[in-house]
């Protein structure tokens, strides 16, 4: 990470605890050491400002000196490295576009982790375990060498998957899930990111706590898994 880098403008990160796609984000601000606030919304109850900014009615949203709002962390994520110095993004065209591609392949992923904690019974369950499963298997065979995914500098795909991994640490404790153990070069690149500082700042303390809370509320099939 560099040191605390500030802006021309004011930037709000309006994000929860328990999302993915905002933790791409906090990932990448804290990366680059972007100077920014946070504020935190329930989704379930979103205030009538929040949806009067958000489309999807989802976070993240950055909103942009208080006035104007961007949405979808990969759009965020591509701002805030714009308007900051040192490009996390490929210079070459082709290897900037396949990365863009795999980002949003990641975002599939990151549906799949949640798809998990809320399937209803064993079969949902493990059906998006395998999809998961062989999604990740898709990416092991465009890894390289490592340690991060264009090799030896961090990029916004890096960003992009981090959350991934940091839900599959999660799982491993909460529902006994060892899925990447398999694929070596995944599992050498989530050890690298979950050893990342931004990366460990972007984990809330509770979320353990949190996705159990999600799994019961939901009377889903992994509450049968539940490690005390």
């Amino acid at each position: 990470m560099t040191g605390e880098v500030k802006t021309d403008v004011d930037l709000e990160l309006i994000s929860t605890k328990r999302c993915p796609f905002v933790q791409r984000s906090i990932i990448t601000l804290n990366h680059k050491g972007i100077e920014h606030r946070m504020t935190y919304v329930d989704l379930d109850n979103p205030p009538q400002w929040f949806t009067e900014i958000s489309p999807f009615g989802k976070v993240p949203v950055l909103r942009v000196d208080g006035a104007t709002a961007i949405f979808e962390s990969a759009v965020i994520n591509e701002f805030l490295d714009d308007v900051t110095p040192g490009q996390l993004h490929p210079a070459d065209p082709l290897q900037r576009a396949l990365n863009k591609s795999w980002i949003e392949f990641g975002g599939e992923c990151c549906s799949l982790t949640f798809q998990l904690m809320v399937a209803p019974d064993q079969q949902s369950y493990e059906d998006t375990i395998a999809q998961l499963a062989a999604n990740l298997e898709r990416v092991e065979k465009v890894l390289g060498d490592g340690p991060y995914f264009n090799g030896e500098s961090f990029a916004l795909i890096d960003a992009a998957y981090a959350p991934i991994f940091i839900r599959l640490d999660v799982f491993r404790d909460l529902l006994g899930i060892q899925i990447t153990e398999d694929l070596p070069k995944i599992h050498a690149w989530q050890e690298t990111l979950l050893a990342l500082p931004e990366v460990q700042q972007a984990r809330v303390p509770e979320l353990p706590q949190l996705f159990r809370q999600l799994i019961v509320s939901r009377d889903a099939y992994a509450q049968t898994l539940l490690k005390s």
